[in-house]
């Protein structure tokens, strides 16, 4: 699968805007996605978000990336 790389300002932007869009903070979807299935590829994590929750592609792509970022910084740190 295609996917389109989202500039870090475009990135943020969306991020910004999904407690108004989905009425939902973004650490409650954050949730979802540790506590979700435990989908190895980025773009089956995003086909479960627009899916199972019925989001935006740009908006389920912004959570799962800010996940992965999280969660890359966590094993980092």
């Amino acid at each position: 699968m295609y996917q389109q790389h989202f500039s870090a300002e475009t990135h943020r932007n969306l991020l910004d805007r999904i407690p108004q869009c989905t009425g939902r903070e973004v650490s409650d979807w954050l949730r979802d996605l540790a506590d979700g299935p435990s989908f190895l590829r980025f773009d089956e994590k995003v086909s479960w978000l627009r899916s199972e929750h019925d989001l935006s592609y740009g908006h389920a792509k912004a959570l799962v990336h800010e996940y992965d970022l999280r969660r890359a910084a966590r094993n980092l740190g």
